[in-house]
């Protein structure tokens, strides 16, 4: 009987002790998993609303486009863009075919051409969202290099591998017809070696004015070469021009010289729309028009004054939701209602 007592005894005693072990057990459970379907929920709604925009190389006008969209976009919980800098707009078709966690991307429009072969059905894979900007083609040669063709067989810089000028420049050259020696270094040092008669060209594709051209300082003769737009341009490409406004020292007054410019394109990919990533774009979609005003304001890049909502974008089709908004806006101007 004594150690019928004695077990009991300290059994009771464990039970006493061990009864606040279960419950402090239980409450940090409890907590641990209010924690985790908490973390979950934020989880969920931050995926939900964020997609991944594909924009260029650190140095070029796309990134900093993608950084500003994602200024005006970003609104708490309701839109989260993530910026992505990548090898430049011609590879960023690739990461909007392939890279897991892209729904956008910056391209220029003729670097469509690149998967033409290797994926046939690109132009129904990919749409566009809306027109950015021109990137005016700018052929810069010496004194002695009169025409295009007086290019053939000369060497011709297009910027680094990776550049708009690095794809687009023989591109177009190839259109043209005219076999020239190719390189590709550093602007800056291509145009000091032009100085010096050992480059006779260079091909700059972005938009214009180019400090390069405004702030140099060139001896006569040097100059911009016309590049006439024709059929052989009219899948990708626009007619565009330069003139005095934009090189004071190098282009007469009222001289306005030819030349295409690279449309400059925010894509997406086309998603099926009954799909959440379709519902993602969508909504980003509403954000970016419904607050284009924003871009346009002080502290954004001043090219968006002249992005122009309703322009269309050589080979693609329009995102169909972005086609959707631009054809409410419409109705509702028609209808004259605020």
């Amino acid at each position: 009987m004594i150690v019928l007592a004695r077990l009991a005894t300290i059994l009771f005693v464990f039970l006493a002790l061990a009864d606040p072990a279960i419950a402090q057990s239980r409450r940090s459970a409890d907590t641990s998993r209010a924690q985790s379907e908490a973390e979950a929920e934020i989880r969920d709604r931050i995926n939900a609303w964020t997609i991944g925009l594909a924009g260029g190389l650190l140095e070029g006008a796309p990134i900093r486009f993608a950084t500003e969209i994602a200024r005006a976009v970003n609104d708490g919980g309701d839109m989260h863009v993530l910026p992505i800098v990548t090898r430049g707009p011609t590879e960023n078709v690739n990461d909007l075919l392939y890279l897991k966690g892209v729904d956008t991307a910056i391209i220029n429009s003729d670097a469509l051409e690149e998967y033409k072969s290797q994926v046939p059905q690109i132009r129904e894979r990919i749409t566009y969202i809306l027109n950015l900007f021109p990137s005016e083609l700018h052929v810069f040669v010496r004194p002695e290099i009169r025409t295009l063709a007086d290019l053939a067989g000369k060497k011709v810089n297009f910027n680094t591998q990776g550049t708009a000028a690095a794809y687009s420049g023989p591109l177009i050259f190839s259109r043209l017809g005219i076999s020239i020696e190719k390189m590709f270094i550093p602007h800056p040092a291509a145009l000091e070696q032009m100085k010096r008669g050992e480059i006779d060209g260079v091909v700059f594709v972005t938009t214009k004015p180019v400090d390069a051209f405004v702030k140099g300082k060139w001896e006569g003769g040097f100059k911009f070469l016309p590049v006439e737009y024709g059929p052989k341009f009219a899948d990708y490409y626009l007619p565009s021009y330069l003139e005095q406004a934009d090189y004071p020292n190098l282009i007469a007054k009222d001289e306005r010289i030819a030349t295409i410019s690279v449309p400059t394109i925010l894509t997406a990919f086309n998603w099926r729309p009954d799909s959440p990533r379709y519902r993602r774009v969508a909504r980003f979609v509403d954000q970016l028009f419904g607050h284009i005003d924003r871009l346009r304001s002080p502290g954004f890049d001043a090219k968006w004054k002249d992005v122009n909502l309703s322009a269309s974008a050589p080979g693609l089709e329009r995102f169909r939701a972005a086609q959707e908004w631009l054809d409410r806006s419409a109705s509702t101007k028609q209808s004259g209602r605020p």
